[in-house]
């Protein structure tokens, strides 16, 4: 699915969110499937054999869903920023140090796992070692991007500077 937050990342947010169903119905009817479920899409993008057709048909479904959105004004950052400060609020109530706990545990274990890598001694030599790599990489930038912030917020503050200094 790492292409689609490439080609399409409105869709991509979309479905791993509760507007999911949104995201079906788009990239269904850019497939022209009438029957199309999650699953059914989800086999498509993570099949590693998309067609230069079949992304070209993701990108409209990506110009439908935002169109969709917009018509129905809903603003996927501003659900994002909800999401984000709930769980924050949630963490300040209740004086809770589960978060703060796994946050030190894997930002811990990546770096022991980045060092013996780097010192050689641990490889990654199997599919299921790579996975297992990518998977504890993936759970440390989600904690830092809990923390620091993420870098979808920087890059549209990058983009908004940029137009600024155009007018």
């Amino acid at each position: 699915m790492d292409i689609l937050k490439v080609i399409a990342p409105t869709v991509a947010t979309a479905l791993g969110g509760p507007l999911a169903g949104l995201a079906v119905d788009a990239l269904g009817a850019a497939f022209g499937w009438t029957d199309a479920t999650k699953e059914k899409v989800e086999s498509v993008l993570t099949s590693g054999q998309m067609t230069g057709e079949q992304i070209a048909q993701v990108k409209a479904a990506e110009i439908a869903l935002q169109q969709r959105l917009a018509e129905l004004k809903v603003d996927l950052e501003s659900i994002d920023q909800k999401d984000r400060a709930s769980a924050r609020e949630r963490q300040s109530a209740t004086k809770d140090g589960t978060n703060t706990v796994l946050a030190y545990l894997i930002i811990c274990s990546f770096i022991w796992m980045v060092a013996l890598m780097l010192l050689g001694y641990a490889k990654v030599e199997t599919v299921l070692g790579g996975t297992l790599v990518g998977y504890l990489s993936a759970k440390a930038e989600q904690v830092l991007a809990y923390y620091f912030g993420s870098t979808r917020g920087s890059a549209m503050k990058t983009e908004l500077l940029a137009k600024a200094g155009q007018k």
